[in-house]
C-alpha cells in the first residue's frame, strides 16, 4: 500500500473537495482519495506508487493546482 500527500491550492468549499476527489479517483491505480478543505491536504492511497504527473493533471482538470514540492 502506498500513500502520498499533496497540498491543493484554491479550494474554498465542499464542491471543490468533490471535484478534486472525483478527478483524482479516476487516475489509474488510485484506490482511495481523502481531501481536507481546511488544510488543502490531498492524500492519495494506492496499491503501488501512482504517477505524480497524473495526480497533478487530475487536480488541474478539477480547476485547482498542487503546491510545489
Amino acid at each position: 500500500m502506498s500513500t502520498t500527500t499533496y497540498t491543493v491550492v484554491g479550494m474554498t468549499c465542499g464542491h471543490c473537495v468533490s471535484a478534486v476527489t472525483e478527478e483524482v479517483s479516476q487516475v489509474p491505480g488510485v484506490s482511495g482519495v481523502d481531501v481536507d478543505l481546511e488544510s488543502g491536504g490531498l492524500t492519495v492511497t494506492s496499491d503501488a506508487p501512482v504517477d505524480e504527473a497524473a495526480v497533478r493533471a487530475a487536480v488541474e482538470e478539477a480547476g485547482y493546482e498542487v503546491a510545489g514540492r
